[in-house]
C-alpha cells in the first residue's frame, strides 16, 4: 500500500502559507475537486464531501482548526472487497494543495449478547451503528482530532528473530452533539496493531518491566483487513502519517451515516421507496438489506442489565512464556 507520507511532508512545509486559506469561508467545490466526487473507487460521495467541508470551514472559521487538511470518513463503503483487496473510504483532503488521498480503514465490529440483542457487523459492510457506550460500534457525526497518547503494548519477535517494542499511538476523537461523548467511548484511531497470544518473559533490563523483571511478550498481529472495537483503524503506514499531519496542528474529522441518515434510508427500505435524498452505498446496501441505528435510550439498558447478568470473571495473571 503506498504510503501518504511524502504528501505529508510538501503539506507541512506550506502550511503557514496557505493558513489564510483555510480560516477562509466555505467557498465553492474547486473544479479539481469535482473529479473526486462520485461512488467509484478513490472518489467520495457528494454528501459526505460536502458535510465534511462544512465542518472544517466552520472550524477554521471559529479559530479552532488551522490545519490545511481535513479528514472524512464514509462508512457505508466496504471495507473488505471480494477480491482481498480493501476498499478505500477514509480520505485526507488538503484543499490548498489540491491534494486528495482515500485510504481503507476499519470499522466497529458490534457485538453479540446471545439470546438478547445482535448488533455484529461483518469484516465487508457496517450494518450496526451506535454513539452507545461500550457498544463497539462506529457513530457519524462532526468531530474534531489532534491529541495522542502512546502507549506500550509489549514486545515481539521479529521475521529476523530480534525482539521488538511494539508502541502504539492512540488518535482521540473529541465529537459534537450525538458523538459528544466519544471521549467516555474512547473512541479515536490508531493502527491496526495487536499483541496476540501474550505472556510474560524475563527481561529485567527493560525499562517496561514489572517489579519482578517480566515484560509482555506476544505475537504481532496486523488486523487492518478486520474490525475494532468502534475506533476507526487503519494500516501502520497509513496511521503513522495521519498522526503526523495532526499532531500540534489538530483538524475535523467527518464520519458518515450519522443516526438521521441510517433511519432515513432503513424507512425508505422498509416503505420500499425510492432513495432519492438519501444517500448508502449501493453494493454494501445489497449486503446488508437495511442499516440500524441502536440509540443510546434504548441499548445502554439492555447492555448495563447483560453485564449485571453475566459478569466478566476476575482478571487471570499472564502465565510464564515457554522459552523457544
Amino acid at each position: 500500500m503506498r504510503s501518504i507520507w511524502p504528501v505529508f511532508a510538501v503539506i507541512v512545509a506550506l502550511c503557514a502559507g496557505h493558513a489564510l486559506f483555510a480560516a477562509s469561508a466555505p467557498s465553492p467545490l474547486p473544479t479539481w475537486l469535482k473529479s473526486h466526487v462520485g461512488e467509484g473507487e478513490d472518489q467520495i460521495a457528494g454528501t459526505v464531501l460536502e458535510r465534511a467541508r462544512a465542518l472544517y470551514f466552520r472550524k477554521t472559521a471559529e479559530g479552532e482548526i488551522r490545519n490545511p487538511c481535513y479528514f472524512a470518513m464514509d462508512a457505508t463503503r466496504p471495507h473488505a472487497l471480494s477480491d482481498g483487496r480493501l476498499g478505500k473510504r477514509f480520505y485526507i483532503i488538503c484543499e490548498a494543495t489540491r491534494s486528495f488521498h482515500a485510504i481503507p480503514a476499519g470499522h466497529g465490529g458490534g457485538r453479540d449478547l446471545k439470546g438478547i440483542a445482535d448488533f455484529t457487523n461483518g469484516r465487508r459492510c457496517a450494518k450496526n451503528f451506535s454513539n452507545t457506550i461500550d457498544s463497539k460500534l462506529t457513530a457519524g457525526g462532526d468531530y474534531v482530532t489532534g491529541d495522542t497518547k502512546t502507549s506500550f503494548k509489549g514486545y515481539y519477535r521479529s521475521v529476523a528473530g530480534q525482539d521488538r517494542i511494539l508502541e502504539r499511538t492512540f488518535l482521540t476523537f473529541d465529537g459534537e452533539g450525538e458523538t459528544a461523548n466519544a471521549r467516555l467511548r474512547e473512541i479515536g484511531g490508531h493502527a491496526a496493531l495487536a499483541l496476540k497470544k501474550v505472556c510474560l518473559r524475563k527481561k529485567p533490563r527493560s525499562s517496561y518491566a514489572n517489579e519482578d523483571g517480566f515484560v509482555q511478550f506476544g505475537e504481532l498481529t496486523n488486523y487492518a483487513g478486520g474490525r475494532s472495537d468502534g475506533c476507526t483503524s487503519w494500516s501502520p503506514a497509513d496511521a503513522k502519517s495521519i498522526i503526523a499531519m495532526v499532531r500540534n496542528a489538530p483538524t475535523t474529522l467527518y464520519i458518515y451515516p450519522e443516526a438521521a441518515d441510517i433511519e432515513a434510508v432503513a424507512k425508505t427500505v422498509d416503505a420500499r421507496q425510492s432513495r432519492d435524498g438519501t444517500y448508502w452505498n449501493a453494493y454494501c446496501l445489497g449486503q446488508i438489506q437495511s442499516p440500524k441505528f441502536w440509540r443510546r435510550e434504548a441499548l445502554e439498558p439492555i447492555l448495563a442489565q447483560y453485564e449485571k447478568d453475566h459478569p466478566s470473571p476476575p482478571p487471570q495473571p499472564l502465565p510464564i512464556c515457554k522459552e523457544p
